[in-house]
């Protein structure tokens, strides 16, 4: 039994939810923590960095997610093609609910700072909100991953979530240094943002709690949720600047890592 696994047995769902999700976004704080003393690091690897955390999300999303979520939508759809639909209309349904948060949220109008500096400031901080509301996706994931009871299984999400937030939370405090914010500040902004994933924690978790028959549902949704997040966010930002090789290179990387440590945590 691993350290994260002991420490929520026996935890009521809605519980879990919490302190599962809080376990994961500290990754966020710990990830920025070397920006207080590091000295900037490039674009590229910073690129590479985001492309492993994708991998580890796009593991943690088809063997904590979609694979559970297919085996419990098989059970109530009595198998086949039935269990498979209901669980990519589901998967479907959570895509497209993060596309129109992104196309409608008020951070598309966010006013950054004035002057000449106002596009390169305004571009940062939009990529801190959209971080910020991207956590939700990723903390809902954690909460729906306890559904039916599987500690192993949430377990599995909540370590993926840590360890991809690790340079997340780097990158996002970077950003900020590099348009002038001072140290400190970039590193308090960029832990704050792994808070969104308490909320989304919480709301997975009671979701499971209050309608088991949800739970293919639920698993869904955060799947297709996460899925939108890997590709419209995190592939669209480290294909850029013609690195398309090493970022892929990295994902794979990112992604049989997570595998092996599932592996590990369901051993």
């Amino acid at each position: 039994m691993s350290f994260i696994e002991s420490l929520l047995q026996g935890t009521p769902l809605i519980k879990l939810g919490i302190v599962a999700s809080l376990l994961a976004s500290v990754g966020t704080g710990f990830g920025a923590l070397p920006v207080l003393a590091t000295p900037n690091i490039s674009r590229r690897i910073q690129n590479l960095m985001l492309s492993a955390a994708a991998g580890v999300m796009l593991a943690a999303t088809f063997f904590s997610l979609l694979a559970p979520g297919l085996e419990a939508a098989n059970a109530q759809a009595g198998g086949g093609v039935g269990g498979a639909a209901l669980l990519g209309t589901s998967v479907l349904a959570g895509a497209w609910i993060v596309l129109l948060i992104h196309r409608w949220a008020p951070h598309e109008h966010f006013d950054g700072s004035e002057g000449e500096e106002r596009p390169r400031m305004r571009s940062a901080w939009l990529f801190v909100i959209a971080i910020t509301l991207h956590h939700f996706p990723e903390g809902l994931s954690v909460g729906v991953g306890f559904g039916g009871g599987d500690v192993k299984n949430g377990a599995a999400l909540t370590t993926a979530m840590f360890f991809q937030n690790l340079p997340e939370g780097f990158i996002v405090a970077m950003a900020l240094i590099s348009q002038g914010v001072g140290r400190v500040r970039a590193f308090l902004i960029s832990s704050a943002t792994g808070l969104a994933q308490l909320f989304g924690g919480l709301v997975g978790a009671i979701a499971v709690s209050f309608a088991g028959a949800s739970l293919p549902w639920a698993m869904g949704f955060a799947a297709g949720s996460m899925l939108f997040v890997i590709s419209h966010e995190m592939l669209a930002q480290t294909h850029r600047e013609e690195q398309g090789a090493a970022a892929t290179v990295s994902l794979i990387g990112g992604f049989v890592a997570m595998m092996m440590l599932e592996a590990l945590l369901h051993h």
